[in-house]
């Protein structure tokens, strides 16, 4: 789930203890095999393929699950892997606003599991184009703070195209063009800086702030939706406040 406000920070630690760890796996599966099938088996010649399989790597997927998912990808066993991209977009509680993005080989069955999460848990599935516009395509690198300053890690990135340095509180937030990520990591790396996620995220406009009730609810939409086998990301506008947070980890 990414929302890009202090919250997102306290989600990220909850990911990294989830039980969820299974699904994180799966996901990360079907990215390489997509990567693999658009571009072929060779790491050193397929940039999406080598960053996929980076991700997966550094949340420990086997390296026989990843060498498997590249020759499926690849068509190298005689099966055929066939994803399809597709985007809902819903809104929430309080005038929040969701998208979903979608890797599925069944539409009908990701539409017909995403509209049923979106109803049952007090979401509207919104028309093409009403939501998507408050978002943003941002490349997005989140990295722990360890000592640096927002300037430190600015002039680590600037030449490489980075657009801002938000501080989350314990961690900062990198955002720049999906195009310029690699450019983002190679500087990073040079500069002895370790980051924890890397990803091309939708970043929202303007954030809308959630009272705890209307957060109870969006948070209960989020987890029905992070459920489906089919939904690889959620993005959101919600802003959860360092009180709203305190009174959902008190619960």
């Amino acid at each position: 789930m990414s929302g890009h406000s202090k919250w997102a920070t306290t989600k990220h630690k909850k990911a990294i203890l989830d039980s969820r760890r299974a699904k994180s796996f799966a996901k990360l599966i079907k990215n390489i095999e997509v990567a693999a099938r658009m571009g072929g088996p060779d790491l050193a010649g397929n940039p999406s393929l080598e960053l996929a399989v980076t991700k997966a790597k550094k949340t420990s997927v086997p390296a026989d699950n990843i060498d498997r998912a590249i020759k499926r990808g690849a068509g190298l066993t005689g099966e055929v892997v066939d994803y399809t991209e597709i985007m809902y977009e819903c809104r929430g509680p309080q005038g929040s606003a969701l998208l979903i993005e979608c890797l599925t080989d069944n539409k009908n069955r990701a539409a017909s599991e995403v509209r049923l999460a979106i109803s049952r848990n007090g979401g509207t599935i919104a028309d093409p184009g009403s939501v998507s516009y408050l978002f943003s395509r941002k490349g997005v690198v989140s990295l722990p703070k360890n000592g640096l300053s927002e300037d430190d890690v600015l002039m680590a990135v600037l030449d490489a195209g980075a657009e801002e340095v938000k501080d989350n509180g314990d961690s900062f937030e990198i955002h720049s063009e999906p195009t310029d990520l690699q450019a983002i990591r190679d500087a990073l790396k040079e500069a002895g800086i370790e980051y924890d996620t890397d990803e091309a995220e939708f970043v929202p406009s303007m954030q809308v702030p959630l009272d705890l009730d209307a957060a109870k609810k969006f948070m209960k939409l989020v987890d029905a939706l992070e459920e489906l086998d089919d939904v690889q990301n959620v993005y959101s506008n919600a802003d959860l406040s360092d009180e709203v947070q305190a009174a959902l980890e008190a619960e």
